[in-house]
């Protein structure tokens, strides 16, 4: 008798369009979405291969975040830029792991940067040991950036000065950060976008 098929994990379906940023209900705190990630990551079946556990737990954050929690998104965030350095800055393999239609681009960066509740940003100073509270949210620099980015150009004189202060803070570690790059595309597409005063084509 021949042997059944081995057992492969199905990649979600393809979506008819790009998916736009979904309305926000809620922003989850990183505590909590550290919490639910683990709980996840605690269910993958541990038989099935690195890229199958991989797509699933994104694929769990990516639907929480459509749902409308936005703390998600900033997980889906991060990810998606680890996952393109993992696999040597290639954006297709990255989209093949994550699967189709999953890809969190610059629409949905900026609609997640300019939710981000800045009052519960941590940002220790040098030397500083104290510990986040369990609401605030933990941005890596580059996020952190496009937080300020996108406030300042909305105008306010308090978030501009913030920015510059941010920027002049990263200037002075840039080449050591892997994930600086990233900021640097989010701003130029951003500044793009302030140019054309229309939203940007780029894609996601």
């Amino acid at each position: 008798m021949a042997k059944p098929p081995a057992e492969s994990v199905p990649e979600p379906a393809r979506p008819a369009g790009p998916v736009p940023p979904p309305v926000q209900r809620s922003f989850s705190s990183s505590m909590r979405v550290d919490a639910v990630v683990s709980d996840w990551r605690a269910e993958l079946a541990p038989e099935s291969s690195r890229e199958a556990q991989e797509r699933e737990l994104y694929g769990k954050a990516w639907e929480a975040y459509l749902e409308g929690d936005y703390g998600f998104g900033l997980w889906c965030w991060l990810e998606v830029d680890r996952l393109i350095l993992a696999l040597g800055g290639s954006l297709r393999e990255a989209n093949r792991v994550l699967g189709p239609g999953r890809y969190l681009g610059f629409s949905h960066r900026k609609a997640i940067a300019a939710a981000v509740p800045v009052e519960k940003i941590y940002r220790p100073r040098k030397g500083d040991m104290s510990t986040p509270r369990p609401d605030a949210i933990l941005l890596p620099t580059y996020q952190a950036l496009a937080v300020y980015a996108v406030r300042a150009q909305q105008g306010a004189p308090r978030d501009k000065a913030q920015y510059e202060i941010a920027l002049g803070e990263y200037a002075e570690r840039r080449r050591a950060d892997p994930y600086g790059r990233y900021f640097e595309s989010f701003r130029v597409l951003l500044e793009k976008e302030r140019d054309e005063g229309a939203p940007s084509s780029a894609p996601g």
